[in-house]
């Protein structure tokens, strides 16, 4: 009995210890890994193999990093984004326009001050142009890593304009012109997509841009502004100048989408287009030799400036709730690389905040001459809907496609616009 006994014990033991190093060897390997995820708007080609192929390569530089990557379209994520960063599991790695739409995340507690990372790093941050990172600092603390640049720019088909012989609208008067004759031509003249709504703030932007003094719109901006009102006429005849384009463009645009129309434009039905200069790399290749961009043209009696461009950086932010912030900016410190850099352009058409990332090498003449648009601008002003405080974007968006449909004017829009500027004041 006793040898049996000390059998059973002994068999105990050894199981027990078995048992005791697969547990141990479980928690090693789980706590060796780290697991990010990683959430962006792109979950259609090219740019969700992009990131796959780059969460990939990282992976295999860094063994003990492991990256979930979540990704929904452009307006879904607008919703999403600031739902899952209030849950109690954010994303540790998440994309962000700039200015307004970040600064949201760094007042409300939801992103981490990466300052110190990028002092501590110039050998990487250096290679970043230095503007980039001011629509993601606030309060002088940095929330967000500029990843990508980019600009807003009318596209026209070269052929068309030869074939009608038109010229190149330099003035918002021979841009009407032009577009008078297109349609004369029997042809769309302007190619728009405003189902989902963030192409009309494009516009909104650009010709508050021209119409609006800089010092007015500086303060109508600023949600902290207690002299921010939006009553200056300058608004309201921006809105009229919209709707000058409106007998151009092709017919239910609140019922189709931004692709919609760069499709429509590719195919050559459509004579010109308002398109960010990253789209270059998604047209050059159908147009080819035929595409040419041209800025937003000056408008006479407007009391902006007439130099100016929409383009904005859009960025990377980490989650003030990780767990694994070093991790979590050496994936950053990947994805803006010089050599990511170059790929981004080549390979997804983006060009990136890197400097020397656009050359002869990776970009068509066209792509160097687009982002010397934004280069040699004097003023340039961030996407509008990410500008100022969503709720007035959402009075001027919902207003603007109601005024598409005839429902409203441009001074019932403002209306609805200062409204929702007085709440945001009240807050």
């Amino acid at each position: 009995m006793k040898k049996l006994l000390i059998l059973s014990i002994v068999s105990i033991l050894f199981l027990s210890m078995i048992a005791g190093c697969s547990s141990s060897t479980e928690t090693s390997s789980n706590d060796d890994t780290v697991e990010l995820r990683f959430f962006h708007r792109w979950p259609t080609e090219p740019k969700k193999q992009y990131f796959e192929n780059a969460v990939k390569e990282f992976e295999e530089l860094h063994p003990n990093i492991k990256i979930k990557t979540e990704a929904v379209l452009n307006d879904s994520y607008k919703e999403k984004i600031r739902v899952v960063l209030g849950s109690k599991n954010p994303p540790d790695v998440y994309f962000s326009w700039s200015g307004e739409f970040a600064y949201n995340f760094a007042r409300a507690g939801q992103a981490l001050d990466v300052t110190q990372a990028v002092n501590d790093d110039k050998e990487w941050s250096s290679q970043i142009i230095e503007s980039q990172f001011k629509p993601f600092t606030l309060d002088g603390k940095i929330y967000g890593i500029p990843w990508s640049t980019d600009g807003k720019a009318f596209f026209y088909n070269k052929k068309i304009f030869t074939d009608l012989n038109l010229e190149v609208p330099t003035t918002w008067s021979e841009l009407i012109t032009v577009s008078e004759k297109i349609k004369e031509a029997g042809m769309t003249p302007i190619a728009f997509g405003s189902k989902a709504p963030w192409t009309i703030s494009h516009y909104i932007g650009s010709l508050n841009e021209l119409m609006v003094p800089e010092e007015v719109i500086a303060k109508d901006y600023d949600r902290n502004n207690p002299e921010g009102d939006f009553t200056h006429p300058g608004y309201v005849k921006a809105l009229e100048k919209f709707m000058e384009l409106e007998p151009f463009f092709n017919t239910g645009v609140n019922s189709v989408d931004h692709q919609y129309a760069r499709e429509l434009f590719n195919g050559g039905k459509a004579a010109i287009g308002y398109f960010q200069l990253a789209e270059i790399g998604l047209i050059e290749p159908s147009l080819k030799e035929n595409l040419g961009v041209f800025n937003t043209p000056a408008i006479r009696d407007g009391e902006g400036n007439p130099n100016s461009i929409t383009a904005a950086p859009e960025g990377i932010m980490i989650a003030s709730k990780t767990k694994h912030p070093e991790e979590a900016m050496e994936f950053i410190k990947f994805l803006t690389s010089k050599e990511k850099g170059t790929e981004q352009l080549t390979e997804v058409s983006e060009y990136s905040a890197v400097k020397g990332t656009t050359n002869s090498e990776n970009a068509s003449p066209l792509q160097q001459e687009a982002i010397d648009l934004i280069v040699n601008a004097e003023k340039t002003y961030l996407w509008f809907d990410t500008a100022v405080d969503i709720s007035i974007v959402d009075a001027y968006l919902n207003g603007t496609q109601q005024m598409l449909d005839g429902k409203k004017t441009p001074e019932e829009v403002m209306a609805d616009v200062i409204e929702a500027n007085k709440k945001v004041k009240e807050k």
